[in-house]
């Protein structure tokens, strides 16, 4: 049976891709897997041949071109960013329990908005939209008027995506994207302040599935399961070091550190280091910065702009959102923004971090604090679609909070969700964002 993201032949494909985008010239070897894989005959001998490749490859030295730019140690970003300490804020209870229940229905709902269409490029999500008068999108996705030619050469994800249309919604299903702040609730509330990122993999194994999670994080799991512990988990045959599962986990730190996203982005550093490198641990640290700010501004620039305090400002990621936040995305159409993006960042993978979060900050920008937009854009945008409706639903929602969002959005979801890990699932929404506002640090203000 074929495994996705944990293949070896597959993972070959992406560490020669991941290789070239940190300055190596991996031509040799392109060529030597061409012949590898081009002449293979009995699958076993293959497969042989290309674990001795893989092994050879991860032998051979290589460099990371920006290393000095890019640090994966927290002491090492900590020196080159503008980390502070940040005091502990005062804010009533009820603000707190009003803007994580915010994040948590947001995210919820943007994630199920782009969820039927993931996988499918943006050309493919406007065609088959466009058949049935729903591009823009300005509603949940539904199948009604498309015909059926385009939705099998579009399928719905395989992944819940049916049960993520609008005539079918009941609840919010599964979502590895709504998985991980429940795993990290379950952390936090096992281990408290001094959790380590082996407590966070111990989670894993004990609650979810090894294949209800994706790229790193299943290569992760593996790595463990195998007796590597972390961070080597991080980067022993791992291709997807910088993709954007790290990215996807960061929430329910920033929610548990209101106005304080220095607190936000260690916590997501310790995280990010038991899958993740370089820029694939700054989503997750920019992710969570940005939530923990979200509690103090209201505004997405501010928010921004504070988050990208805590990333490397040489790195590629850091970059990425200098250059969305140079665009002028508030005077143009959404179209010409997004076009901006796929010119600049179109060279990553679907999934990967930096892509990404470029068109997660571009959604943020032209939102104009409006929920809808935001999500609507981003999802409109492809790449990642329920990943990156996720993210931008969390910053809106924990911004506004939940008695601000339309009930357009939540009022759907029915305050359930649903969940494979153990302990959770038909969970109410607001009992996990109770039980998140439990593990928040802040001083009641009577």
């Amino acid at each position: 049976m074929r495994i996705s993201w944990i293949e070896i032949p597959e993972r070959i494909n992406h560490e020669l891709q991941q290789r070239a985008e940190e300055g190596n010239d991996v031509a040799a070897f392109r060529r030597e897997w061409d012949l590898i894989s081009s002449g293979k005959t009995e699958e076993a001998s293959f497969l042989a041949e290309a674990e001795k490749f893989y092994r050879k490859l991860e032998a051979t030295p290589s460099i990371v071109k920006n290393a000095v730019h890019e640090p994966s140690e927290w002491n090492a970003i900590v020196s080159c960013c503008r980390v502070s300490k940040n005091p502990i804020p005062v804010f009533p209870a009820s603000f707190i329990e009003d803007r994580i229940a915010g994040g948590w229905l947001g995210r919820s709902a943007g994630c199920l908005l782009g969820k039927p269409i993931e996988k499918h490029p943006r050309s493919g999500i406007i065609e088959l939209l466009s058949s049935n008068g729903t591009w823009p999108i300005n509603n949940f996705i539904t199948a009604q008027g498309i015909p059926e030619t385009l939705l099998k050469k579009y399928p719905w994800n395989r992944h819940y995506g049916k049960e993520s249309l609008k005539e079918n919604i009941v609840c919010m299903p599964e979502d590895d994207d709504m998985n991980y702040p429940m795993l990290n609730l379950s952390t936090f509330a096992q281990y408290g302040e001094v959790f380590t990122p082996e407590h966070v993999l111990r989670t894993w194994l004990e609650m979810a599935p090894v294949l209800s999670t994706f790229t790193a994080e299943r290569v992760a799991y593996l790595n463990r399961l195998n007796g590597i512990e972390p961070p080597q988990t991080a980067s022993v045959l791992n291709p997807y070091r910088e993709w954007i599962g790290a990215q996807i986990r960061a929430d329910f730190w920033g929610w548990i550190s209101p106005a304080m996203p220095a607190r936000a982005a260690e916590f997501a550093w310790r995280d990010a280091s038991i899958s993740h490198l370089r820029n694939g641990m700054y989503g997750e640290i920019f992710f969570a910065a940005a939530i923990a700010a979200a509690f103090q501004y209201s505004d997405t620039k501010s928010v921004i702009e504070e988050a990208l305090k805590y990333v490397p400002p040489r790195s590629r990621f850091a970059e990425a959102i200098t250059f969305v936040l140079s665009l002028p995305i508030q005077n143009q159409p959404w179209d010409v923004t997004v076009n901006s993006l796929y010119t600049t960042f179109g060279s990553y993978h679907w999934v990967h971090t930096i892509n990404n979060a470029a068109l997660v900050t571009a959604a943020l920008l032209s939102s104009n604090g409006e929920y809808e937009r935001a999500i609507c854009n981003v999802v409109m945008g492809g790449w990642d679609t329920d990943s990156n409706g996720a993210t931008v639903g969390s910053i809106m929602g924990t911004m506004l909070g939940a008695k601000q969002l339309p009930s357009k959005w939540i009022g759907p979801l029915n305050n359930e969700i649903r969940t494979g890990l153990k302990g959770y699932d038909r969970f109410s929404i607001t009992a996990l964002a109770s039980k998140t506002a439990a593990c928040a640090k802040f001083t009641p203000k009577n």
